[in-house]
Parts: structure tokens; sequence; C-alpha cells
């Protein structure tokens, strides 16, 4: 199956869902400076080189995997992590709260509001607190088109993450998504979410208050 998700002006979004958890693997390229950006080595590392693999026509210049972002620090999301760190030699970035629970040294510990780059691709850090202390969405504003955000496990079709039925978290992440997220970008917004199908804020603004009502 083709991992190529969007073909945009100055990048490509590629994806591929690895293990038994379906999670995604984002990989972001740069076209005229083969910089990449890896949203979350989840798992299956031959799967991962076989994305980077993948994306070689992707850019003018040979790419070259110049970060590895992390949304937030659960088991799934970075067993990957620290083989794909040692194969690449890539720097890492994280947000400040979870750094400490990942399998490698975070080089870049986020806080709301950050901006990570390589030559060629610029992401927003948003923190998104509730799934995990410091659960980061990385957005890519699109000049030419619709805005990208990679939302981890904090927001999804249908509703935000899982906060273990725990009132103060949950209150804590939809108040979080509903300022950060959905009072900040259009609606026009994807959102690619780091199990299952992308969604767009448009789609799912119209159901913010149930989820505030069902307190999930």
């Amino acid at each position: 199956m083709d991992s190529l998700l969007y073909d945009l002006q100055a990048l490509t979004i590629r994806r591929i869902s690895v293990s038994e958890m379906d999670n995604n693997v984002y990989l972001l390229t740069a076209k005229a400076t083969g910089e990449q950006v890896l949203v979350d080595a989840a798992d299956d590392l031959p799967a991962i080189q076989q994305l980077l693999q993948d994306s070689s026509a992707d850019a003018s210049a040979e790419p070259r995997l110049a970060l590895i972002a992390t949304t937030h620090q659960h088991w799934d999301h970075v067993r990957a992590l620290k083989e794909l760190t040692a194969a690449t030699g890539a720097p890492t970035a994280a947000g400040k709260d979870d750094a400490d629970a990942l399998p490698v040294t975070v080089d870049r510990p986020l806080e709301h509001g950050d901006t990570v780059a390589v030559e060629g691709v610029e992401l927003t850090a948003v923190h998104l607190r509730g799934h995990t202390p410091g659960s980061i969405a990385f957005v890519y504003e699109d000049p030419e088109g619709p805005t990208h955000i990679f939302s981890g496990d904090s927001l999804f079709p249908g509703g935000v993450g899982n906060t273990q039925k725990d009132p103060e978290r949950f209150n804590q992440l939809i108040a979080d998504v509903s300022e950060r997220l959905f009072d900040a970008y259009p609606d026009s917004a994807v959102v690619h979410p780091g199990h299952g199908k992308p969604t767009t804020l448009g789609a799912e603004r119209p159901h913010l208050e149930e989820w505030r009502d069902r307190g999930w």
C-alpha cells in the first residue's frame, strides 16, 4: 500500500500503520532540501526504514532524517525510538513533561508554542495536557492549503484521548483541545491521529459539547 498521504507544494506527508495497536508513523519530507521529520517511531524499525526508503523520490535533494518528534510517552508510540535514533543519529524532540519517560535522551524538550524546524519544515508544538502530562500535537501550517495537525492520542475522530475516567484530566484535555486547536485553527485543518484514520476540525467541531457532556 502506498504510504503517500499528501503531496503538498513544499513537502510530502507519508504514513504507515505499525504494530497490533494500529499506530500511525508519519514522515514529512521537504521537497527542496530533503530534510525530514518523523512523528512517532512507534514500532517495527524495518517498516520505518522502508518508509524512509519510500520517500527517496519525494525531494530534489537526497532525503535525510533530521528530527524524530514524539507526541507522547506511552510505550506503543516509542517502541522503535531507541533503535531508530541509533540507526540514524537523528536528534529527538518531545514534550518537556514527558521527556524523562522516553527511552532516549530528548535533545529538544518542548513547551507550548515552541517551534521545531529543519530546513524546509517548521512545526508548532501545541501542548495538550490530560492524556499524558507532556502530550504534544505538532502543527504544520501549509501556506498553500489546509493546516495539518499531528495530534498523537489527544484528538481522534469522535473524541479526545483516554483520560482513564479521571474528571480532572478529562477537563484539562477538553479545555486544551478546545482552546489550543479548535479555537486556533480553521475547520479545514486536517487532524492526523496517533491511531486510525484522519479527520478535520470542521467534522469534529459540532460534537465538542457532546464530548463535554459525556465526560470522555
